[in-house]
């Protein structure tokens, strides 16, 4: 099993980042942490600030993957391109998000990409990538 897991923009920052929002680990950090709590899954991972990049890889991925966890950041609020990219993407899908959008400024509160997946998490900082994980695993055994 493959599961790509996409990180849009600023997500290279953490670490440094507000780490009472986004939690105190890096993001090569968090990668380690799904490689060393899931060994028996192949993970691909990818980050980028631009959006059309995104867009591009979760174009590709049914071909690379068998599930998709991505957390797009700001661009969850903004982008009709990745919504649509992912509406398209046949893959069992969980959007991710470290900090809790729900007690997070007015504009976090509409998240367009969200409507394109499966289903989110909020708030839970890495734990999240981690649900997200356990998530699709459970998608893929049931057909759901």
């Amino acid at each position: 099993m493959n599961i790509l897991i996409i990180n849009g923009p600023n997500l290279n920052l953490l670490g440094k980042r507000d780490p009472d929002k986004y939690g105190k680990l890096s993001l090569e950090s968090i990668e380690d942490l799904l490689k060393k709590t899931f060994p028996e899954i192949s993970f691909s991972f990818f980050q980028s600030n631009i959006e059309g990049e995104i867009v591009s890889k979760i174009q590709d991925a049914e071909a690379e993957s068998n599930g998709l966890i991505i957390n797009p950041g700001g661009y969850s609020h903004t982008s009709v391109a990745i919504h649509d990219a992912l509406a398209e993407c046949k893959l069992p899908k969980v959007e991710v998000h470290l900090s809790h959008l729900a007690q997070r400024e007015e504009f976090r509160q509409v998240m367009i990409t969200a409507k394109a997946v499966n289903g989110y998490i909020s708030g839970f900082q890495e734990i999240g990538y981690l649900s997200a994980v356990f998530t699709i695993q459970q998608i893929l055994k049931s057909d759901v």
